[in-house]
This record gives C-alpha cells, structure tokens and sequence, in this order.
C-alpha cells in the first residue's frame, strides 16, 4: 500500500500548531505556475503532514488570483494522498451560526475567472465529480471535529462563488433556494483539479457569519469575521491534531475511487497527444500515463 501523506490547505495562522515535528518550509515548483506560498513540510505522530497557506502567508493572493493547478500540483509532488480543505465560509441556514462546522460532501461551481482543468488541447481527460468529497476522508474529519467538541455537522452543499466581493442580497436568497448550506470562494476548481490529480478530498467549512440574507445580519461585517476566524483557527487546530493522531498510516483504497480518477478518463488517443502537455502532466497522472 501507500504511505499516506496529509496535506492541509487553508489560511495562514492553521499551521502554529503545537506539536507539530521536524517542521521546516520548503519552495515547490510547479510547471503549472506560482503556488502560494512554500509548503509546510512536518510530521504529527510519525504523519507526513503537507501544510499550505492558500492565500499565502499574510493573505497576500486573493481567490481569484489563486493559482489552483499549480497548488494542486505542488501538494501532489509532496506526495499528498489526502487533502483536507479548511476554508471560511458564510451560513445560508439558520442552524449553522458563526463557529459552527460544516463538513460538506457537495459543491456547486460559480466561479469564472479560473482554470479549473489540467487537461486540454493536446490531451483531453474527463474525470467523475458526481461526489466530489471521498467518503472515509470527510467521515475523519466529522469524527475528528466530534471527539474535540466542535460544533459539526456531516454532509451539506457549498456554493463557490468568484468573489472578491460578497453576494447581493438577491443572490444570497437565490443560493438558499437552491438548497445551499454554505458559501465561499475557495473551493472551486480545487475540488474538481484534486480528483484530476487522484488526491482525496475533502472540505470542513467553518462558518464565519450569515451572508447578508439574515434579517439580524443584513450585511457582512469584515471585522466580525476576523473575530470569528480568530476562534475557528484555534478549534480547526485542534481537529487537525485529532485527524492525525488517528490517521492511518497506509493510505486505504478510496470506495469512490477518488485515488484512482485517471483510470480511464483519458480519451485522447496516444499518438494524438501533446508531449509538453503530458510533460507538464508528471506528477498529476503519471501513474497512468507512464503505462501508455
């Protein structure tokens, strides 16, 4: 089996967490283009442990300017085989408040502005995203989340919105008719690039606020949301520490086959196929394109 590697991505302050070991930072190149920020190389009971700041340390990169594929890309030459995201979000129900936590198992992609593929011109893939969350990945964090006493719920949809702005108050309503749980602006195309690059995902939104549909909320305060994030960054460390110390070793085959995606995605025939493309293609699917 494979050794499993934990990788983390979210804001900044996630990674002070104490008794992390052998902690260093280290520059990863992607082909792709700039990653955030170095990686956070560190080990939690004998885990690999893969640490990266999405917006960059300081939130210099805004989620429109993130640049996705190369962080995707990254995480995965570090040998990443479960990606757990920690991403601020704001409540569109009543019962999730402002530090509550949310582990979705569905998204719906509003963004524009974004590559959100690693195949193309040159080589085409198409890969399953019907259930775009790996079932025992998110089943870990919910029981991780429970045993420290956060506040958590399993399963719930995640609007993914291009941002930077909030939504309008029509749009807010709008979401919340079509069922959403939570909205935020930080999860799409990482859902979709993770499962082209056979990682395991899984995403635990943490609720900030109440998006500007709530009659006592009737808009977003910045300054709230910082109060908030202060809380949530310290009970979403200790649900890391939790997940790992339980985490297995080995990295268990996914029962969605979300570390095996590429298997047969890949259509375009191999004379057909663009050579820089599949050389820039080396960590996300050489395991099946090393067998062509």
């Amino acid at each position: 089996m494979t050794q499993s590697v934990l990788g983390i991505i979210g804001g900044s302050g996630l990674y002070d967490i104490p008794g992390l070991q052998h902690a260093e930072w280290r520059k990863v190149s992607s082909p792709w283009g700039e990653v955030s920020d170095e990686l956070l190389f560190a080990e939690i009971d004998g885990l690999p442990i893969r640490f990266l700041p999405r917006h960059g340390r300081g939130h210099r990169v805004s989620p429109s300017h993130i640049d996705f594929r190369a962080n995707i890309d990254a995480l995965k030459r570090a040998g990443v085989t479960d990606l757990v995201s920690i991403s601020a979000c704001g409540s569109l129900k009543e019962h999730y408040p402002p530090g509550h936590f949310v582990v979705v198992d569905q998204f719906i992609d509003r963004t524009f502005a974004r590559e959100k593929s690693f195949f193309g011109a040159g080589l085409v893939a198409h890969v399953a995203m019907a259930d775009p969350v790996s079932p025992l990945l998110a089943e870990a964090c919910f029981a991780a989340a429970k045993a420290e006493g956060i506040a958590v719920s399993r399963g719930g949809t995640y609007l993914v919105m291009e941002g930077p702005q909030f939504s309008t108050r029509a749009e807010s309503n709008l979401y919340r008719s079509w069922g959403c749980d939570v909205i935020g602006m930080t999860n799409m195309p990482e859902a979709k690039l993770a499962r082209e690059a056979e990682i395991c995902y899984a995403t635990v939104a943490m609720v900030t606020d109440y998006d500007c549909w709530h009659e006592d909320h009737t808009d977003v305060d910045v300054a709230a949301i910082i109060r908030v994030m202060r809380g949530n960054t310290e009970k979403a460390q200790r649900l890391i520490l939790n997940l790992a110390r339980g985490f297995p070793k080995e990295h268990p085959a996914c029962p969605i086959g979300s570390d095996r995606a590429l298997e047969v995605a890949i259509i375009t025939h191999e004379d057909a196929r663009d050579p820089e493309l599949i050389a820039r293609l080396d960590a996300v699917a050489g395991r099946v394109l090393r067998r062509s």
